[in-house]
């Protein structure tokens, strides 16, 4: 299946591409401003499918909206019919294709000339209204609030609000190829003008995110990173950060037992910490009321003992590296855990709960 990726080099079709190019069975045929447009009718007449992404929102003189918005697109539309083939066109359109001015009313004539494609041909066309889309390789200082606020905060530079309570519509670029895929391999038959996931978010509170995603290296805690429009913001974040940026330092402890150190805690799902013990060394040796820990040995020997503080009864377990197991502690049993190996042991630790040093919910207790 051959698929016609119009303005190759834009934000969107370096997503799809790549998208594309991943998967078996698709070649993807790519046209920007440097080919011809004796080359793109060439590309018309290979494609099965095309996804028209070139357009202009920004030119020099106003009549250029009409050349890269309308005018592309009825050669395309052209090119195609000319082929006498059914071929289906996916169109990004604009939101503002709604509104009385240049770039909106070039953008109508466009999501028109699809329309009359779709008549005179019987070809399938799925026209998409996107508001803001944003996710990784976005251009900032450019029209996308998310890119600029991303790269600013990410590059410690200043960020302009005029107001902060301002609403804004976005979606995500992933949910975008997700979708435009679904209807290349025809498992969507039909599409709204505005068929994708949108999220709404206030310019204050979407400076607030970002910059809490920058902040969490220094305090170490992490939001609720793994879902809808906070998931995509931090990996648009986080594609902003400079190579020099993928690394940072941690604050560790000390003694003479080994050292210890905290890597990440979370808002309300605990922390995950790590401590090395020298040969012989026993670390430990207390018991929780309520909290909960999940020890994993990541390299050496470990011996587990465990005492329930009510009955005395007692229990104790060897681990090690070369067989992965979780030991966890439960609340009421004191526990230990001896380094029983002839190696530095390194062990990998989360806890349901932030350390709390005023209420730690941690009381000595050594098995004899």
């Amino acid at each position: 299946m051959r698929i016609l990726i119009t303005g190759a080099n834009g934000f969107i079709a370096r997503n799809l591409s790549i998208q594309l190019k991943e998967m078996d069975g698709i070649e993807v045929l790519e046209f920007s401003r440097k080919n011809s447009k004796e080359e793109l009718v060439e590309m018309c007449s290979k494609a099965d499918a095309v996804v028209h992404l070139a357009g202009i929102n920004r030119p020099l003189k106003e009549e250029e909206f009409a050349e890269g918005n309308y005018h592309l697109t009825e050669e395309i539309c052209d090119a195609l019919s000319s082929t006498e083939r059914k071929i289906p066109i996916i169109f990004t359109s604009s939101i503002q294709a709604a509104l009385d001015n240049p770039y909106g009313t070039s953008k109508l004539a466009a999501e028109n000339s699809i329309d009359l494609y779709s008549k005179t041909t019987g070809s399938e066309v799925f026209i998409y209204r996107l508001p803001n889309v944003f996710g990784k390789w976005c251009r900032p200082n450019y029209n996308s609030v998310v890119a600029t606020f991303c790269n600013n905060i990410a590059l410690n530079l200043p960020i302009e609000i005029n107001d902060p309570n301002y609403e804004i519509n976005l979606v995500y670029i992933d949910d975008v190829v997700n979708d435009f895929i679904s209807i290349l391999l025809g498992q969507k038959k039909s599409c709204a003008l505005d068929d994708v996931t949108t999220y709404s978010i206030t310019l204050g509170e979407l400076a607030e995110q970002i910059m809490g995603f920058r902040n969490s290296r220094e305090l170490l805690t992490i939001g609720h990173v793994g879902l809808g429009l906070v998931r995509a913001l931090y990996a648009t974040y986080l594609s902003y950060l400079k190579p020099e940026m993928f690394t940072y330092d941690l604050t560790t402890y000390k003694d003479e037992r080994g050292v210890f150190g905290e890597m990440l805690k979370t808002k309300d799902s605990g922390q995950f910490s790590f401590f090395t013990s020298k040969p012989g060394v026993t670390r430990g040796e207390h018991y929780h009321h309520t909290k909960n820990e999940k020890f994993l040995v990541i390299s050496g020997k470990a011996r587990f003992r465990f005492r329930n503080i009510l009955t005395n009864e007692e229990y104790s377990v060897d681990t090690g590296s070369e067989k992965p197991q979780v030991v966890e502690t439960v609340p009421g049993w004191a526990h230990d855990i001896t380094n029983i190996g002839d190696e530095e042991m390194m062990v990998m630790l989360w806890a349901n709960e932030i350390f709390d040093r005023d209420n730690s919910d941690t009381y000595p207790y050594r098995i004899q």
